[in-house]
């Protein structure tokens, strides 16, 4: 079951924000993920929440995204994220 992750991320850097995305789509990529959402226009409906950027990614399954997000090869790009953003992100479970 496929599984998707939100993030809601506030770039404070923008160029080094930019080496993270080259260095974080092979990574994606080779886990198996694609991008659904990234960075579009957006409009909230309802509720107050005030999304900066958006970006919504598809993994085959949360066992797929969990494995990702914990590994050594993506926490050596979190780092960088780190360094030049902040993010709240979730996954869930699609049918």
């Amino acid at each position: 079951m496929a599984a998707y992750v939100i993030f809601d991320v506030e770039i404070r850097d923008a160029e080094r924000y930019q080496d993270f995305m080259r260095q974080v789509k092979p990574a994606l990529d080779a886990a198996g993920a694609r991008y659904l959402a990234r960075g579009g226009a957006f409009k909230v409906h309802e509720g107050d929440w005030a999304p900066r950027r958006i970006v919504i990614l598809e993994f085959p399954s949360v066992a797929a995204w969990e494995s990702f997000y914990t590994g050594p090869v993506y926490q050596g790009l979190k780092a960088i994220r780190d360094e030049c953003s902040s993010a709240r992100l979730v996954c869930v479970e699609g049918l």
